[in-house]
């Protein structure tokens, strides 16, 4: 009954003597080199892993500042050029009654961005103090900032596609700024910064809890 309240060690891989596959999931033994499944290299836990996740969310944030103060957009109508950054255009929007086209690019361009950043950031503090409560919690935010990631780039998407599309000489054209530029190097970097978070990091921080 005293032991009913506390917490039980969770048996990780690494003190299984096992080494998952992160292309294909298998488990393989920590002596193995290759994957017994797909062939590909097993990596045991990098030590700078998290040094690389560091400087990928450094480079994404230094990136994210020119896109919110350079245009993301350059609009010509009739001989008459005007240009939105990321905050003017959604204002723009509402201000014409736009509010769901307005919102979509609000949570896309501002929300999801610094929401990715603090997430990320997140986790690589965590690994380095780690609590026994909310190993499962971080490992469900690291799979959705993953998810997430691939939507990011509706902006730049929404941009190209309209610079293609409108592009009428005189009376209307429109061209990237160089915000959508700086915008797409910093979903590129955030995403390399996720890719670079080793999940098993967690279990193992919890490991050294328990030890």
């Amino acid at each position: 009954m005293e032991n009913a309240g506390r917490t039980q060690p969770v048996l990780t891989a690494q003190a299984a003597g096992l080494v998952g596959c992160r292309a294909c999931g298998r488990v393989n033994p920590q002596r193995a080199k290759v994957c017994a499944r797909c062939g590909g290299e097993l990596c045991p836990n990098d030590p700078a892993a998290l040094q690389r996740v560091w400087a990928w969310l450094a480079a994404g944030l230094i990136a994210y500042v020119p896109a919110n103060i350079y245009p993301m957009l350059r609009t010509s109508t009739l001989g008459r050029t005007s240009e939105n950054t990321l905050i003017g255009g959604v204002v723009e929007l509402f201000s014409h009654g736009a509010y769901g086209v307005g919102l979509i690019v609000f949570v896309a361009s501002i929300v999801i961005p610094v929401a990715k950043f603090i997430a990320i950031a997140y986790l690589a503090v965590s690994v380095r103090r780690p609590s026994v409560p909310g190993d499962h919690k971080r490992l469900v935010l690291f799979e959705v900032v993953e998810f997430i990631g691939r939507w990011s780039m509706i902006d730049v998407f929404v941009v190209a596609i309209l610079s293609a599309l409108v592009q009428l000489d005189f009376a209307a054209s429109i061209n990237p700024g160089a915000a959508a530029v700086s915008f797409a190097l910093s979903v590129a970097f955030t995403m390399l910064a996720a890719q670079s978070f080793d999940p098993r990091l967690i279990w193992n921080a919890n490991e050294r809890v328990h030890a």
